[in-house]
Order: C-alpha cells, then structure tokens, then sequence
C-alpha cells in the first residue's frame, strides 16, 4: 500500500544522504526510485541532490515532475518510488499533488526536510506534510553539548540571527543543529 512519508530533523540529521541511500536501495533491487527536489533548492546545482558526506545523484525538480505526471506517473516509465529532498521548500499545493500521486496512482512518496525555520516556526511544505502524511518519522541529531538538536539555529559570525528572510540557502556556514537550552540562550558552541 502506498504511503505520504514525512521524515524530518535539524539541520546537518543527514536528511540528504538517507534520501540518497534509499533511492540507491531501490536501484539495487531494480526499481525506479524518481529522486526530486524543489526547484527554490540551487545551493548544491539546479537539478543534483548532495549530502554533506559527498554522496550526490542527480534529480528533477519537484515542479517538472508534478508538471508532466501522466508521462512519470504511468505506463512503463511509472516509477516504484518517489522522494524528495529539501521539502519544507514545498508549497503546501504540492503536498497535495504528492498526496494524489500517492493516493490515485499508488506511488509512495517519501519526503525529507526541516521542520521548522531558524526562527523555530513551521515551513509551509512541512505544515502541510505534518498534516497529510501517512508515517511522519524524526531523523535525530545532536547539539554541541550532546543533547538532542531540534532547532535550526541561523547565525553570522559568532551570532544568533532571529529576525530575516524565512529562507536564506546555506549549510555549516551558516546554520547550526541547537538543543532548545542553547538556541534560547543563543550559544552556538561551548
């Protein structure tokens, strides 16, 4: 039975690299895992999925793939699996279209994504994905003192940014995985 999949964690959870290993496992087996992610995601290439542990594979966007579904959805081209990468970047009408790609032509989708802004609020895709998906699962990380991270703290220089854009693409560089002690206080490190 097919299934809406949402799997989220913080920032640096290796979201990336299980969306990687999955689509792999798929192919191993000799299934069509169609990887994909929004086109709003340019910082590693247009159409490319990469892990910060150097694992990378190239994708569709999520608009082109939603935009043709009867030429990706049937026929012999109909994949056996469909995930995307960076999907707190979905709108919430994609969400939907994912669930009717699941629902009416019985394609699993899993989803990968942040939860929550580095503001600590939802992003649009990862509201409408908490409220839709069939199987929601945390992908765990770790802060700086060892307790869990689950706020996506942005930061410039050896300061906590709160106020900005919702979304500014970057990585280490400019986010860091924060338990919620230290991203109310603001500590980036010990």
């Amino acid at each position: 039975m097919a299934k809406l999949y949402f799997r989220y964690g913080a920032m640096g959870a290796s979201k990336s690299a299980n969306a990687l290993m999955v689509q792999y496992n798929y192919l191993e087996r000799g299934k069509k895992a169609l990887l994909c992610k929004p086109a709003l995601d340019k910082r590693d290439g247009d159409l490319v999925v990469h892990s910060r542990m150097g694992l990378e594979a190239p994708c569709l966007t999520a608009e082109e793939l939603l935009a043709r579904e009867e030429a990706f959805f049937t026929g012999k081209e109909k994949p056996d699996c469909i995930i995307v990468d960076e999907a707190q970047f979905l709108t919430a009408a994609q969400v939907e279209d994912f669930v009717k790609v699941v629902d009416e032509y019985k394609i699993p989708v899993i989803c990968y994504g942040l939860k929550s802004d580095f503001r600590s609020l939802l992003f649009e895709g990862s509201k409408r994905l908490l409220e839709l998906a069939d199987e929601i699962e945390e992908i765990p990380t770790i802060c700086w003192c060892g307790k869990k991270a689950r706020f996506n703290a942005r930061y410039v220089g050896d300061t906590l940014v709160r106020e900005g854009e919702t979304i500014v693409l970057g990585a280490n560089d400019a986010y860091t995985p924060l338990c919620r002690k230290h991203y109310y206080e603001g500590r980036l490190r010990p």
